[in-house]
């Protein structure tokens, strides 16, 4: 059932109020008056309102009626009706006689005033159910499918159906009135025309959108989704999408890790905005493996991979050792390319392979050695 509150009974009262020239009053479905042009009646009882609710009618007052009724004005009370129930009373006064050209007119207005906010408020009730749910959704390590299962279907959300998460940021030194108004644009770009986006804001300058995975209705296309991103960013005005960066995570088969999916988003945007801060795009695949190292993050696993390589730059002060051995990876080992590539004589090369080997305690010859140098580089890298 519809509650008329004093904030939309005012505002009916200040719509209608300047139409007839009239003290209009509103009361609710107890007579109570909720909106008036005379505020000092507000929150009295209304005797004629009860009459217009309890005979479900139109109840005309005139002078002489008036003085035998409590907080009463000559005037006309017609009852304020929302999907068949009587939800309030609009009340005009002054002379029956003289207002009934204006009744009708004033409740049908009055109606659509209450109809047209509560649409309102409906939309913005469902919406924010709905950006409750994306985010237990993804916020949670293990989603509860079966609690989630009972609100996605009140949502008509399809929790089984494959998704894929992206993340979409303004950056950081963007005004908040123009990073408001981006954000605005997106979620109207994503949403229509309505292509099954759930979509979401997970702080004031980023928002997440679980699309469905499978644009052909049968297989996960990569390529496909990185197009339309390219098209999204075509769609916004120029000055708008050199302020926002877009990361596509990584697509899991099963629906429950739509929360890894998130994660996958979240750190793709973070290393890819650190390797290549003038990108506006960022897919999970170009990083994957870094994405996947940031899974170590604040772990003793992280710790014992850095150490090799922490103590490498500890002793390496002209980062001269550190270029040589990103350059030594980079080319497989292949001494002769390596050391072309840094202008040296392969003599000083091996010179330079000798000490980082001393440094940090690895065999370069090593599969297991190379492979725990390059995560250490690219874990200190990236910062994770």
């Amino acid at each position: 059932m519809y509650f008329l509150d004093a904030n939309i009974a005012q505002q009916i009262v200040d719509r209608t109020i300047k139409i007839i020239g009239h003290n209009i009053n509103v009361m609710n479905n107890q007579g109570v008056i909720l909106g008036s042009g005379e505020p000092a009646r507000i929150g009295s009882t209304h005797e004629g309102a009860l009459l217009a609710i309890s005979q479900n009618r139109t109840v005309e007052i005139d002078s002489g009626s008036a003085r035998s009724l409590q907080g009463v004005k000559p005037g006309m009370n017609l009852p304020l009706h929302y999907k068949g129930e009587i939800i309030g009373v609009i009340g005009i006064t002054g002379e029956p006689d003289s207002l009934r050209a204006y009744g009708e007119l004033l409740k049908m207005t009055a109606e659509m005033i209450v109809e047209q906010s509560n649409s309102i408020e409906l939309a913005q009730w469902q919406n924010r159910q709905k950006e409750e749910f994306i985010l237990q959704l993804i916020r949670q390590k293990r989603p509860d499918f079966e609690r989630l299962q009972d609100w996605a279907a009140r949502l008509d959300i399809d929790l089984n159906l494959p998704r894929v998460a992206a993340v979409i940021a303004i950056e950081e030194d963007t005004q908040q009135d123009f990073a408001d108004s981006l954000l605005k644009h997106l979620v109207n770009l994503l949403e229509n025309p309505p292509r099954g986006n759930l979509v979401a804001m997970t702080s004031m300058t980023e928002l997440v959108i679980l699309k469905p995975a499978f644009l052909d209705g049968k297989q996960w296309d990569a390529e496909a989704e990185s197009q339309r991103i390219d098209q999204l960013l075509k769609r916004l005005p120029a000055e708008m999408s050199t302020k926002c960066k877009i990361a596509l995570g990584h697509y899991f088969t099963a629906s429950k890790d739509i929360n890894r999916s998130y994660q996958t988003a979240k750190e793709t945007l973070r290393i890819g905005s650190q390797i290549e801060p003038s990108q506006s795009k960022h897919l999970y695949e170009d990083y994957s493996f870094l994405v996947l190292l940031a899974g170590l993050k604040d772990s003793w696993r992280a710790d014992q991979l850095l150490a090799p390589y922490q103590r490498l730059l500890h002793a390496d002060k002209n980062q001269q050792l550190d270029k040589t051995l990103r350059a030594y990876l980079q080319h497989f080992g292949d001494l002769q390319t390596c050391a072309q590539s840094l202008y040296i004589h392969r003599n000083t090369l091996r010179y330079r392979l000798e000490r980082i080997e001393q440094l940090t305690g690895i065999n370069l010859q090593s599969l297991d050695g190379l492979l725990r140098l390059y995560v250490g580089q690219n874990l200190s890298q990236n910062g994770t």
